[in-house]
């Protein structure tokens, strides 16, 4: 049975954000809000937890396209190469807010993704999904619970979203409705923006 916390976006309750933590931090999976779909995600530093997610996901976690949420830009060093300025800039114009940014990814990347040569990096406009990374201390990933056979109840209403997700999680949180459009995803990873997905942030992002 998974617990079912009320946190409200306005301000989030630090207790209520601690509690998630420490499910994070014992190796728990998490559904919460974020500024577009509702997320599914764990600790990125825990292998357990990852895989766990990967099979729900039926996919290899070598092979997954999991996002990293991080609390603001300071996190991307550890994961991201060098960028250069305009990147940065395109970076700092459209963050916080509904976008998936793919770019080149450092050799500090989770053992998992160390392969990997590119992350995508989400930091939603969501003060209940960012304080919980900083609380934390470093990303949790994140994949999308959104999925086009559902009915849309199922991913945006949180009692809904318990009903179904109660025996495979560890701690859903009722943060209000949520959003049923994905994050746009554009590849930055050479440098000029490429648009992989449109989704609810604007396209034209320059």
């Amino acid at each position: 049975m998974a617990e079912f916390i009320k946190i409200y976006e306005e301000n989030p309750n630090a207790r209520e954000i601690a509690k998630v933590v420490n499910v994070l931090k014992r190796g728990g999976l998490i559904i919460y809000p974020t500024d577009t779909v509702y997320g599914l995600g764990c600790d990125i530093t825990n292998i357990k937890a990852l895989e766990r997610v990967a099979r729900i996901k039926g996919v290899k976690l070598e092979k997954a396209n999991f996002s990293f949420i991080c609390q603001d830009l300071s996190n991307l060093s550890d994961y991201v190469k060098q960028i250069d300025t305009s990147v940065f800039k395109i970076l700092k114009r459209n963050l916080p807010g509904p976008y998936t940014f793919i770019l080149p990814g450092s050799k500090q990347l989770p053992n998992p993704f160390k392969k990997r040569k590119t992350v995508g990096i989400r930091i939603p406009d969501n003060n209940i999904a960012l304080e919980i990374v900083k609380a934390l201390g470093n990303p949790i990933i994140s994949t999308s619970i959104h999925d086009d056979d559902e009915i849309i109840e199922y991913t945006t209403d949180p009692e809904l979203i318990l009903e179904k997700w109660d025996n495979i999680v560890d701690l859903v949180i009722d943060g209000g409705y949520g959003d049923n459009t994905p994050s746009t995803v554009i590849d930055l990873s050479d440098g000029e923006p490429v648009l992989v997905r449109e989704g609810k942030g604007d396209i034209d992002i320059y």
